[in-house]
C-alpha cells in the first residue's frame, strides 16, 4: 500500500472517530448525519377498523380522534389534487362546518383531518409539518412528514394520498398497510 493510500485511509478513519466522539450522548448515526429514522407509532390502546373505504373510530377512542376520523371520511372518494385542501377551512357566510375542496393533496388530507379536532387552525404544506406538534410518535395520532411528502396515522389507520390500497383511485384513502420510509419526520398532537 503506498504512503499516500495510507495517509487517505488513516484520515477517513480519525473522521469517523471524531464524528461519533463528537455526536452528542445518545445520538444514533443517522442524527449525527442529520438522516432522519423510521419511528413506527406505538400500538393504539385500540385499532379502528376500515369498512367500506371509510374508517371506523374504536370505541373507547379520545374524542379528538374521532373527530379526525370523522373529518377524514368526509376526503373520501375526492380526487388527488395537487394543492388541493389549502383554502381556509371556513368561509365567511356559508357554513359552520369546514368547506370541501374538489380535491386533495396530501397535505391538505392532513390539515382537514386534524382541523376536524380543532388541532390545527390553518392549513400547512408538507414542510409545515415538519416542526408542527410534539416530536415523535404520538399514542392514538403521528404525522410523518418530510419536504415532499406528509401523511397522517390515526388509531392505527394510514390516511394517505399515496401508495393506496386501490390504485385505480387517487385522492384519500385509508389504509392499515403502515408505510416505511427513513425519510420521513414523525410529528403528534399534543396530548394524543
Amino acid at each position: 500500500m503506498s504512503s499516500s493510500v495510507r495517509h487517505k485511509t488513516l484520515f477517513a478513519a480519525l473522521v469517523c472517530a471524531c464524528s461519533v466522539l463528537l455526536a452528542p450522548a445518545g445520538a444514533s448515526a443517522a442524527e449525527g448525519t442529520g438522516g432522519a429514522t423510521f419511528q413506527p407509532p406505538p400500538p393504539p390502546p385500540k385499532k379502528a377498523t376500515i369498512i367500506n373505504g371509510k374508517a371506523v373510530a374504536p370505541a373507547n377512542a379520545p374524542r379528538s380522534v374521532k373527530r379526525m376520523i370523522a373529518a377524514g371520511n368526509r376526503l373520501i372518494g375526492k380526487p388527488y389534487r395537487y394543492g388541493g385542501g389549502h383554502q381556509p377551512f371556513k368561509r365567511a357566510g356559508i357554513s359552520r362546518k369546514a368547506v370541501l375542496d374538489s380535491g386533495y393533496d396530501c397535505s391538505g388530507t392532513i390539515s382537514f383531518a386534524l382541523y376536524g379536532a380543532r388541532k390545527l387552525r390553518t392549513p400547512l404544506a408538507s414542510p409545515g409539518f415538519m416542526s408542527w406538534g410534539r416530536s415523535g410518535p404520538g399514542n392514538w395520532v403521528t404525522v410523518y412528514t418530510n419536504s415532499g411528502h406528509a401523511y397522517i396515522v390515526i388509531a392505527g389507520l394510514r390516511l394517505d394520498t399515496g401508495m393506496r390500497d386501490d390504485p385505480s383511485k387517487t385522492g384519500p384513502q385509508w389504509s392499515k398497510k403502515l408505510r416505511r420510509s427513513d425519510s420521513f419526520v414523525a410529528r403528534h398532537p399534543r396530548g394524543l
